[in-house]
């Protein structure tokens, strides 16, 4: 294993004696091992070749994954004279000693060593892995989008598009995660410091998503408690909330269902729950909504305590949060089977439509999906790996965990339309009517009147919504840490010894920015949120991810360092994936979002023409952050234009890489 590299010294796990270091040989001391001047010049000289911009070497500079960078000792005439050199350190200390040839040897500088906490088993990783990746939108859109572009069908451009563009997008997070372990702003340092802003954007999106996701974990809850009585609520059409039109088609076999009949299950749901009726609109969200708000309360307390104390605790919580909604999938899925007309739905979901392949709307809905469902450019996936050991596979973790969440979307369609095929022989209508709810609405209207209908419904409807609320949160804990992870290693001498307090902050602050979502209109609010704040503006993240690990920071560099980290260096196949066909699937992705403008529609309302405005506004409002980065970038770079583009465009830290017990530099 060859190393270019501007530092020669590394830490070691024992204490030794203090050593005076000869010509040739190395100098042990107090945990240190310093390579002789000499031969550290080679490896430097051939480090500049590598990198002929590589950042200042005269000082050291501490990063914050855990490790410090300490200088070379590089002589400052260029050639190396072999005189001893003294070593000297604490034992808990990295030293910095400069042996020139001047004659004159520089003061040690004193740099704490700090470990970077780790997984505590590897399941913990892959649990949390999976439970990221697999969200409420496995559930209630991927069933949606396979029927309405051709069922069966649809499964034939959704593998091409997760084998050359979702899968290595996947997989090349975690490698850089694993390899830099570092969050999404201060990891650009080791690998293209100019795109930077990307770790910014990152972070403006998942405060987005954080303030209207668990809105409607907060929907979730509010059905979870409503579910503890002996009859369900949105059975009846007796109560307060209930209109004229309220049909119960259910209790009484006699009663038609008509263009205008409104289950109570909607109108629970609309009338009670969102209370969409005291709304004009986004131009009249009416007031707050109390009882949502406590329960928003209640999932961000959840929350903080889940994420506060770092990955150990979150760890551990993920074994329920992640692996409950699989048995309750399984229940759901057997009993569904076994309901009259269940089959009529699953016809429906897999009953192929070969012409829609020559629609191009569908492949970009196929590639949109499985983006969307495996969630590179969110900042998780490096912040979840940077926690991994060095030499774990991730390879093989890449592969594992992005199989479980396409399995699991591909089952869930089962879960869905089993129901709706009950729900279509019980109205006596065809599947395509009771199915056109979409988002949301499909589980808390549609799905929830069916398991209302039930026997035993009132069980089938706690473990349901209990399935949500997990689903949601093991999300919610994803995303919050890739922001906690990205500003703690940015700052670790502001936030490093304050995480609770910084995590504290954060779910205040994501509160907060939820409270229109709470509003009578709020529902108009998330959806806005749904269509504009992520979708193209974290299609532009990883393809510029993508664009500068290929192209800036080198596919030969990011292969050598994984064949460091795992022993071997990815084929052809992972490597034209990321040089050429995953940011073209990227570029194809954004282009089609970008030609056709959402149109928008919740209920009986229309969103007006400003709010595409808006909706833009909120999208721009995160990805600006990339061209003012780089123009901020060089401005203050010395020198000339060529050489500030070279400076901005070649990594400015090394990354320290385990070897053994010894921690080695690599740049």
């Amino acid at each position: 294993m060859e190393k270019s590299s501007s530092n020669e010294t590394q830490t070691l796990t024992s204490k030794k004696a203090l050593l005076d270091c000869t010509e040739g040989e190395d100098c042990k001391e107090n945990g240190l091992l310093v390579k002789n001047p000499k031969s550290a010049l080679k490896l430097v000289e051939d480090g500049n070749k590598v990198h002929p911009n590589q950042g200042d070497k005269g000082e050291a500079g501490q990063i914050s994954n855990g490790y410090s960078v300490v200088q070379s000792p590089v002589p400052c005439n260029g050639i190396g004279d072999g005189e001893d050199v003294q070593c000297t350190a604490p034992a808990a200390t990295t030293t910095t000693t400069t042996s020139t040839a001047c004659g004159v040897e520089a003061q040690p500088q004193l740099l704490e060593l700090e470990e970077r906490e780790t997984w505590s088993k590897k399941m913990d990783f892959l649990l949390s892995v999976i439970g990221y990746a697999v969200d409420l939108g496995n559930v209630w859109r991927f069933p949606y989008i396979c029927y309405q572009n051709g069922g069966g069908a649809f499964l034939i451009p959704y593998t091409i598009m997760a084998i050359f563009g979702g899968i290595p997008l996947f997989y090349m997070e975690l490698a850089l995660g694993q390899y830099h372990r570092n969050g999404c702003i201060s990891i650009w340092r080791k690998i293209c410091p100019i795109f930077k802003g990307i770790g910014f954007t990152i972070c403006i999106i998942a405060f987005y998503i954080a303030s209207y996701y668990n809105t409607i974990m907060a929907w979730a809850l509010y059905y979870l408690i409503s579910s503890f009585t002996a009859e369900l609520p949105w059975t009846s059409c007796k109560n307060a909330w209930n209109t004229g039109n309220c049909t119960n088609y259910f209790t009484n076999a006699s009663i038609t269902w008509t263009p205008h009949s409104i289950s109570p299950a909607e109108e629970f749901y609309t009338r009670h729950v969102l209370q969409v009726q005291r709304s004009k609109g986004l131009d009249d969200l009416g007031g707050i909504s109390w009882q949502l708000t406590l329960c928003l309360l209640l999932i961000f307390t959840i929350v903080y305590f889940s994420i506060w104390k770092g990955v150990k605790t979150s760890g551990k919580v993920v074994w329920v949060t992640a692996t409950f909604p699989y048995i309750i999938l399984f229940i759901l899925l057997i009993r569904g089977a076994t309901l009259p007309g269940a089959w009529r739905g699953v016809v429906f979901y897999l009953q192929p439509d070969w012409q829609k392949l020559l629609a191009t709307e569908v492949w970009v809905d196929a590639a949109a999906q499985i983006f969307f469902s495996l969630g590179p450019g969110f900042g998780v996936l490096l912040a979840f790996a940077s926690y991994n050991k060095f030499h774990n596979n991730c390879y093989q973790d890449a592969l594992v965990t992005s199989t479980v969440n396409c399995m699991t979307s591909f089952v869930s369609g089962f879960v869905i339309f089993t129901v709706l095929g009950y729900m279509a022989e019980m109205r006596n209508e065809e599947v395509s009517e009771v199915a056109k709810d979409t988002g949301p609405s499909l589980l808390f209207i549609t799905y929830a009147e069916a398991i209302a209908n039930m026997p035993a419904s009132t069980f089938f409807a706690i473990i349901f919504f209990l399935m949500l609320l997990t689903l949601g949160l093991d999300s919610t804990f994803a995303g919050l840490e890739g922001v906690v992870t990205a500003v703690l290693d940015e700052f670790p001498h502001v936030w490093g010894k304050r995480r609770e307090w910084f995590v504290l902050g954060l779910i205040i602050a994501c509160f907060l920015g939820s409270l229109t979502t709470l509003t009578f209109g709020g529902a108009y609010v998330v959806k806005l949120f749904e269509e504009y704040a992520t979708g193209p503006a974290v299609l532009t993240v990883v393809f510029l991810e993508s664009i500068a690990v290929a192209w800036f920071y080198g596919i030969n560099q990011f292969c050598s360092d994984m064949k460091e980290m795992l022993g071997f260096i990815p084929g052809w196949y992972w490597r034209l994936c990321w040089v050429a066909i995953s940011p073209v699937f990227l570029l194809f992705i954004i282009c089609s979002f970008m030609s056709s403008p959402p149109d928008i529609r919740l209920f009986d309302y229309n969103y007006p023409y400003w709010t595409t405005i808006v909706g833009y506004c909120i999208e721009t409002s995160s990805v600006i952050c990339i061209p003012i980065y780089m123009a901020y970038r060089l401005i203050i770079t010395p020198g000339t234009f060529k050489e500030r583009i070279l400076k901005s465009i070649t990594p400015e830290t090394a990354t320290e890489i385990p070897f053994g017990d010894i921690r080695m530099n690599a740049v």
